[in-house]
């Protein structure tokens, strides 16, 4: 400034060296000629700002974090206050205001294993994460247990959700039945390596790992759908859905508490209504690509029929099958050459019907009540002479060992006119 002040420098060249605009370069001279050096330095500097909220805000901010939320992160509570109590103000500000009022404790930053970042999908649909998270997330209000499913998109961070009352494999087929009628088929599904989704094998002696083919009811059923079943090497593969259940845990539950939420019906509602919708607006992004991969659900594909257990039974040769201790009858219509010894497919539907596939027809099967044959009725005839009464042979009775014959004599006649005649005793 004072070269351009004395003259060794234009102003256009004064402004261009300090970024600075030539109109506020002339101001600059014309202060700095009137009041020193001193005149670069900001004039507010060591007072206080003009856009600094007032005392009684921020000890009203700290009150309320005191008294309703004492175990809620300044991030989260600056968007409770913005719409619970009307108080505006930034998480870093009321961090500030919290940590001088000895309410919050920032914590100590730790380095962790560093994993290799991996871009985020380019299109909505063509990955999808899913996990489950066993959690308190009712904090005892409810007798019965809850637990959560949850689907995120990877390439917006669209969350889908429900609450269950069981990790099982019924359970996920619902969630995931829900999530087709309302989005489509992705291209794939992330997971871990969990009994639901993939067949593990078993280790024998000597730590040898032998290979076990085969696969879940959720496999197969994605296989018929078309869905690729990706599993993931450690929690860090699929860390978005980690990261979110952090999330959740911590805002979801919070959140419940807030509404009083107390069953898990109630917290379905509260998670669709209320809480899927905040997540989007707040955590949602656009997707790299404006092309949505999810596709549509065909005429071949019918998810009542995909989305239950599957096994295959024989059919015996009265047109029956055997399930689970009990008798299913082929109705009659449905019966065709070639059906005796063959292999059908059953399907154990989500509702607990039971349907057969005899060809490319579903039918629905009945239990078989069979009848219980009637006692024969006593006969008229004259009944057999019990020779065995009491449980003991009759055959040796009046029989004298003593006055039998000894072994060697046993061929020679027993009366003659030199025979002596026994002595019966």
């Amino acid at each position: 400034m004072n070269e351009v002040k004395d003259g060794h420098l234009t102003q256009a060249e004064g402004a261009t060296q300090l970024t600075l605009s030539e109109r506020w370069v002339r101001e600059m001279v014309r202060r700095l000629r009137k009041g020193g050096d001193g005149v670069v330095v900001h004039g507010l500097r060591g007072k206080r700002s003009n856009r600094r909220t007032a005392k009684k805000d921020s000890e009203r901010a700290v009150k309320i974090y005191q008294a309703e939320y004492a175990d809620f992160g300044p991030t989260l509570t600056a968007e409770y206050l913005a719409e619970q109590h009307k108080i505006t103000v930034s998480k870093e500000t009321l961090r500030k205001w919290l940590m001088e009022a000895g309410a919050w404790k920032a914590k100590q930053r730790q380095v962790k294993q560093v994993h290799v970042w991996r871009p985020r999908r380019s299109c909505r649909g063509e990955l999808v994460q899913w996990d489950t998270s066993i959690h308190d997330w009712l904090e005892g209000r409810s007798p019965e247990p809850v637990k959560l499913i949850a689907m995120i998109d990877d390439a917006s961070s669209e969350l889908f959700a429900r609450f269950v009352a069981e990790d099982s494999t019924v359970e996920h087929m619902k969630v995931l039945k829900k999530y087709l009628e309302q989005n489509g088929r992705p291209m794939a599904f992330y997971t871990d390596k969990a009994g639901l989704f993939r067949v593990n094998p078993r280790r024998l002696g000597y730590g040898e790992e032998t290979s076990q083919e085969g696969e879940t009811q959720i496999g197969r059923a994605l296989r018929e759908l078309g869905i690729e079943l990706i599993h993931a090497h450690s929690p860090q593969a699929k860390g978005r859905v980690e990261r979110c259940f952090g999330t959740l845990q911590d805002r979801l539950v919070k959140a419940l508490r807030k509404a009083g939420v107390k069953t898990l019906a109630e917290s379905n509602r509260y998670l669709e209504k209320v809480f899927l919708p905040m997540w989007k607006k707040r955590f949602g992004r656009e997707a790299a690509s404006e092309v949505d991969a999810h596709r549509g659900l065909g005429d071949r594909q019918e998810l009542d029929s995909i989305l239950s257990h599957v096994e295959t039974r024989r059919v015996a040769n009265d047109y029956t099958i055997s399930w689970s201790g009990k008798h299913y009858q082929i109705p009659k219509d449905n019966i065709r050459p070639g059906l005796r010894s063959a292999t059908i497919r059953v399907e154990i539907r989500l509702g607990g019907t039971i349907y057969g596939r005899v060809g490319e027809t579903t039918i629905p099967l009945k239990v078989c009540v069979r009848q219980t044959p009637a006692p024969p009725a006593p006969s008229s005839q004259t009944a057999r002479k019990d020779h065995n009464q009491g449980g003991k042979s009759s055959w040796m009775k009046n029989f004298k060992l003593a006055a039998s014959r000894p072994v060697g004599k046993a061929g020679q006649p027993t009366s003659g006119p030199n025979m002596t005649p026994p002595v019966l005793r």
